[in-house]
């Protein structure tokens, strides 16, 4: 950023649902390994100039955290959508699937939760929480297994469109789309969230091409604990935040810019801390970002392509073997799943191919816990794909027929 301007806290503007995308801008296909950024005199860190790519180097080392144990029989799968608009669903879909063979049974619907577009879970597995969707926006959350509504908070702003807890399970961190902010809630014993501790609007850097706001699209907490990340795709920023575990208030510590108009959406993290992946929806592109784990400074890479061909595309979410070898990316448009090697220890991502989604517009993909299984909500098709992941060499085979459920967009294996 040009300034020292900081975040404002506050309520924020008005709703977007998201249920259609911007504009495309073109797409570069270079990847870049990016450098850590130096602190600015007088405000938060802002990108240092990067350097070039190093030579080819071995995939990232096997001594990774490896995957948990298959699990077998049934287990639960949750799947997030819209309750309004032609063709929606009537709350949270409940659903089991087979360890094995991926095949989906579909078991009813939490009801009482308004457009749960995106959902996340305890660490100890016994709360799941969904975002409300719409103005203004709320944060529910779900005793398991019964699914018992333990209650609503909202989160200050309109449109929340992703949620995760804090890995010590004390805090739930929200993201409002269309008003730009961050909220914090404390969560008590029951895993039910009190009322919110804090809410940071992003004021700065101004929006990006085509962008009338800022649009907080995703708040998770980094490898080391310490720091989280709030990517925002109106302002082509990712900020950084340390969170007072006391209080639950945030204090930004540094912010990275995107080349303008990337409309950044969706980070993840190698499982070495070191380096992040990051999901570009507006201009069709990933970069690989350094990270700082003891300062929480990322540092945005040189775009690449999502091998899409040049088409209509916005990328969605990303992910990452727990072995660190592999990643792949949803693409709405293309309707196609990217899978890339990582190398480097991290540091690059090499292109492998793509395969058909199996669905229109897949918004959201998630492992198994055993990583033995990749889920695809189509939102356009209402369908969910499951694919079975090779372990050694990342590729993907899709299971059986398409699941049916009302525009999912989110889904949630446990």
């Amino acid at each position: 950023m040009s300034s020292g301007a900081r975040p404002t806290r506050g309520t924020g503007g008005g709703l977007s649902r998201r249920r259609f995308v911007g504009a495309l801008a073109g797409a570069a296909a270079i990847a870049t390994v990016p450098a850590p950024a130096a602190p600015r005199p007088g405000g938060p860190a802002v990108a240092a100039p990067l350097p070039k790519a190093p030579p080819a180097g071995p995939t990232a080392s096997a001594s990774a955290p490896s995957s948990p144990a298959p699990r077998s029989g049934p287990r639960p799968l949750f799947l997030g959508t819209y309750t309004s608009g032609d063709g929606s669903g009537g709350g949270i879909g409940v659903a089991t699937y087979d360890t094995a063979t991926g095949a989906i049974t579909g078991g009813g619907v939490v009801t009482g939760v308004a457009n749960p577009s995106f959902l996340a879970v305890h660490p100890d597995g016994r709360t799941l929480y969904a975002v409300d969707e719409q103005a203004p926006g709320a944060v529910t959350a779900v005793r398991l297994p019964g699914n018992e509504v333990l209650g609503s908070r909202s989160t200050g702003g309109s449109g929340p469109c992703h949620l995760s807890v804090h890995p010590g399970g004390r805090w739930l961190l929200s993201a409002n789309y269309g008003s730009g902010s961050v909220a914090v809630h404390p969560l008590d014993a029951s895993g039910a969230p009190g009322e919110r501790t804090d809410l940071v609007t992003h004021t700065s850097p101004a929006p990006g091409p085509g962008q009338q706001g800022p649009h907080a699209h995703q708040f998770v907490t980094a490898p080391d604990g310490g720091h989280l990340l709030a990517v925002d795709l109106g302002t082509d920023t990712v900020y950084t935040y340390r969170l007072d575990e006391t209080r639950g208030t945030l204090t930004e510590v540094s912010r990275a810019r995107t080349r303008p108009g990337a409309g950044p959406r969706h980070l993840t993290f190698h499982p070495g801390g070191r380096y992040a992946y990051l999901a570009n929806e507006v201009d069709d592109s990933v970069t690989v970002c350094g990270y700082d784990p003891a300062t929480g400074r990322l540092t945005v890479g040189e775009p690449q392509s999502t091998g899409t061909g040049g088409g209509t595309n916005y990328p969605a979410e990303i992910l990452v073997t727990s072995n660190g070898s592999f990643a792949f990316l949803a693409n709405r448009g293309h309707n196609s799943l990217t899978r890339y090697a990582i190398e480097a220890d991290g540091a690059r991502l090499r292109l492998l191919d793509t395969v058909p989604a199996g669905g229109d517009f897949p918004r959201h993909i998630a492992f198994s816990p055993d990583e033995r299984l990749l889920f695809a909500a189509n939102q356009r098709s209402s369908t969910v794909t499951v694919f079975e992941v090779d372990r050694d060499s990342g590729e993907l085979r899709r299971t059986g027929d398409p699941f049916a459920s009302p525009l999912a967009v989110c889904a949630l294996p446990l």
